[in-house]
């Protein structure tokens, strides 16, 4: 079998991106975590990549032709509950989330779960990773693409930029970079600690092919994943964090917030 050969052709069904955030809060609550808004924020991103984009084979995650997906470190349950989804590993597993001893915690983690390709808790390194990758890739004839999400406050990192400015130089069209907009970061929102308004002309500035789409349309999101260019490509994707709960949606308290119970009945049945 070559290495192109072996991931499913054909569009393959997740659970819907409500279901997906029942899974978060339910994955969330047990144990008593956080990190609910950035997780919520960027599901129809992962939900887009993994059903419509990415050529990935979950009985093989480490089939050399396989697409990358550099994920954004706060939002561990979210990546996990769509791979669960998309067959890495049993829903079952998420039950371990931050459990005592477990290793499945709430920032992103490498060597803990199926389809996890980089540790990303460290914000600001994603971008980096990632053009290792895409670079590697061309350098050894791989036709696999590499995706990357980032937070805009994460953009506030220096090691973002200097990632920016080397992408463009090394021709790497087989890199796109996704940033989840959603205007709040951990403790404050984006725009009164660092502005960080019209990032896709400051990508577009630096080289990059950037557009600005809405992150929580999956055929807008579609397109613009698949729509070719010649260097690499920056989607600034334009989201609520929380969403799908509305006492969760633009409220930068549920970075670090825990539910109550009557928190997690709520928004369960808001979900269904």
């Amino acid at each position: 079998m070559s290495l192109v050969e072996g991931a499913q052709e054909e569009r393959v069904v997740l659970a819907s991106p409500k279901e997906i955030r029942r899974q978060i809060v339910r994955t969330i609550a047990r144990a008593k975590a956080w990190h609910l808004g950035p997780n919520l924020s960027m599901v129809e991103i992962l939900h887009t990549l993994y059903e419509r984009v990415m050529r990935v084979d979950p009985a093989r995650p480490d089939w050399p032709g396989r697409d990358r997906l550099i994920s954004k470190g706060s939002a561990a349950a979210a990546l996990y509950a769509v791979l669960a989804s998309r067959g890495f590993f049993p829903a079952e597993t998420l039950k371990r989330y931050n459990e005592p001893g477990s290793r499945i915690v709430p920032l992103v983690e490498m060597f803990t779960l199926p389809g996890v390709e980089a540790s990303t808790a460290s914000l600001g390194r994603g971008l980096s990773i990632g053009i290792g990758m895409a670079l590697a890739g061309k350098r050894d004839g791989m036709p696999y693409r590499v995706y990357v999400v980032v937070g805009d406050g994460e953009c506030q990192e220096g090691q973002i930029w200097e990632a920016a400015m080397l992408a463009p130089s090394l021709d790497l069209d087989n890199l796109t970079l996704i940033v989840d907009c959603n205007k709040l970061q951990g403790s404050n929102r984006v725009e009164d600690l660092i502005r960080m308004s019209n990032l896709s002309e400051r990508f577009n500035d630096f080289g990059w092919h950037a557009v600005d789409v809405d992150g929580h349309d999956c055929d807008a999101l579609e397109a613009a994943l698949k729509k070719p260019a010649e260097g690499p490509k920056c989607l600034i994707a334009h989201t609520v964090k929380g969403k799908g709960v509305s006492i969760m949606e633009d409220d930068v308290a549920w970075h670090y917030r825990s539910m109550t119970q009557a928190e997690v009945i709520q928004a369960l049945r808001e979900l269904r």
